[in-house]
């Protein structure tokens, strides 16, 4: 009889202990499921979707984040080493005058902004190494930008072939040349230098535009001339942007 009763209150035990640990279980579950239910909006329903809504979100963002920005425009920059290229990007996107722009071994890259448009001016180093890549990024470029030292005779014809084979390989792209280095007294003429470069061999259908710049540190007379540069990408750009909403 002893034995029976003990027993029991063994089993007695054990069952006590079990209900307290599925009474623990139960608990815990009720708070994790249903810890909003004090909030404004109550309950399991708007915990959900509230999640939906951020899930919602993110994949809208995620195919925002895909598409190309329709006002955002890319200009490709080449000449040969020591055209002044780099001091070119330097003015058209900052007024700071500067006594000297190292020349770029690789690629330089800035942005500007200007009436609602992004603008990515993306420059390639000129050296003879570097010439052989110049061709792989005319494909994403919205308007080519050919710099020419004017005052470098023995090395235009080398510019000549290499601007004409740019051309050749996309005979649509709006093309912007630079005689720059206008400044110095061995600089050949705008003129001249449309002879030089076999301008007149272009086809007709071609838009381009052949202008003067002096990007040196002669302050305000810099800025004047490189500005003609800025103020027509703008205005380039902006009509294809017109033409693209079309």
């Amino acid at each position: 009889m002893a034995a029976a009763v003990a027993a029991f209150r063994h089993l007695s035990l054990v069952l006590g202990a079990a209900v307290a640990a599925l009474g623990s279980l139960l608990f815990i579950a009720w708070k994790v499921y249903f810890r909003d239910a004090d909030d404004s909006c109550v309950g399991w329903r708007s915990r959900w979707e509230r999640q939906l809504e951020a899930e919602l979100r993110a994949c809208n963002a995620q195919k925002e984040a895909e598409q190309p920005h329709c006002c955002e425009y890319q200009v490709l920059v080449l000449g040969l080493d020591g055209a002044g290229k780099s001091t070119i990007l330097h003015y058209v996107c900052s007024p700071e005058a500067k006594k000297h722009i190292a020349p770029t071994q690789g690629f330089n890259s800035v942005q500007l902004q200007a009436s609602g448009l992004q603008v990515n001016l993306l420059e390639v180093g000129g050296s003879q190494n570097l010439r052989f890549y110049w061709n792989q990024y005319l494909s994403k470029a919205h308007i080519l930008v050919f710099v020419v030292d004017s005052a470098d005779g023995p090395r235009l014809h080398i510019a000549r072939q290499q601007l004409h084979y740019l051309l050749a390989e996309d005979p649509q792209l709006p093309l912007i040349i630079l005689a720059n280095k206008q400044d110095k007294n061995d600089a050949l003429s705008v003129a001249e230098l449309q002879e030089e470069l076999a301008l007149h061999n272009l086809d007709r259908q071609r838009k381009f535009f052949l202008l003067p710049t002096s990007a040196t540190f002669a302050g305000l007379a810099t800025a004047n001339s490189v500005l003609h540069l800025k103020h027509l990408l703008v205005k380039i750009l902006a009509h294809s942007s017109k033409m693209d909403s079309l």
